[in-house]
């Protein structure tokens, strides 16, 4: 892919960039070495090379659900003095 001031400027348009001329040429320079750098690497023979998307193995370590033994809400309220028919009372948010 061939890059230029025209393109240079128009991605920085859509990017909302102002550029100066010096950071335009700069830029401009630093593109192309990507570009190449990205033309080089895609003509590499990759047919037979398997994705690499993810690198390590995948696995849940979920728990499973298992139903055990809770607070009653006798329990649950009895360190608190701020409770209100059976529940937690708590400041009004709205």
């Amino acid at each position: 892919m061939q890059l230029d001031k025209e393109t240079l400027k128009r991605v920085a348009s859509i990017s909302r960039l102002n550029l100066t001329k010096e950071e335009e040429d700069g830029f401009l320079k630093e593109l192309r070495e990507i570009l190449n750098a990205f033309s080089e690497i895609s003509k590499l023979e990759t047919t037979n090379v398997d994705l690499s998307v993810q690198p390590l193995p995948i696995s849940n370590i979920f728990r499973d659900d298992i139903v055990g033994k809770s607070l009653t809400q006798t329990e649950a309220l009895s360190n608190t003095i701020h409770k209100k028919d059976g529940y937690f009372k708590a400041p009004r948010v709205i």
